[in-house]
């Protein structure tokens, strides 16, 4: 996936692009609005992250002039600008999420990737196939082997979300920005015990186990 980043703090813009090329992107890097306006229009990318104050072109003015060019990409704005105000502009601009700065790099990317998945097609695949566990999208039916698997409303988004994702390990930061669209809280455990329970429905008599922990970090589907 190919996003542009829109920053005129090189210290900024270096460590996004090294943080997002780790997480497997493909990055080109705009210093000032019009620059940014000019890669938004003329490339094909997966999604835009831009700062609100960027010299020459604001960002506010460089989303606005996307969509009268017909360029939808999702976009997300970086901003120390904390007001409700500032917020409540950069989305009615256009913007798909506005991030307030400093924010953790986590969190970068559990919005990265949700803006991104709001803007698919509600269901590129109908259905998601691991080796024998099948999730049909269309009917929410899970089976494993010739099992049915009867999984709650949230356990299912949550099986979805880490078949959507197998290989890579997701956050609890990302797992609730995605399942359950709010910010994450350090105190609560409602990551774990669903999981727990996806686990014991999913895993629990078969020899072959699909939900791993790492310890310290997230949860991987394998």
């Amino acid at each position: 996936m190919r996003l542009l980043i829109v920053e005129d703090d090189e210290r900024i813009a270096s460590y996004l692009k090294k943080g997002l090329r780790e997480e497997g992107f493909t990055i080109d890097h705009a210093s000032n609005g019009e620059e940014g306006l000019d890669y938004a229009i003329s490339g094909d990318y997966t999604a835009v992250i831009m700062e609100v104050a960027l010299p020459v072109m604001d960002g506010i003015t460089v989303i606005q002039q996307m969509n009268s060019f017909g360029v939808l990409t999702p976009t997300l704005f970086l901003s120390s600008r904390n007001s409700v105000q500032d917020r409540v502009k950069g989305l009615q601009a256009g913007a798909d999420d506005y991030l307030i700065k400093p924010f953790a790099f986590s969190e970068l990317i559990a919005r990265i990737r949700a803006v991104i998945r709001r803007s698919k097609p509600i269901e590129e695949k109908s259905v998601l196939k691991l080796d024998t566990l099948t999730v049909d999208l269309a009917r929410r039916k899970v089976m494993r082997e010739e099992d049915f698997i009867e999984l709650q409303p949230r356990e299912f988004e949550l099986l979805v979300f880490l078949m959507q994702n197998v290989g890579r390990v997701v956050s609890k930061t990302m797992i609730m920005e995605s399942v359950w669209n709010y910010n994450f809280d350090p105190h609560t455990n409602v990551v774990e015990s669903r999981i727990c329970r996806l686990r014991d429905k999913l895993d629990r008599d078969y020899h072959r186990k699909y939900i791993t922990t790492i310890r310290g970090v997230g949860y991987k589907m394998i």
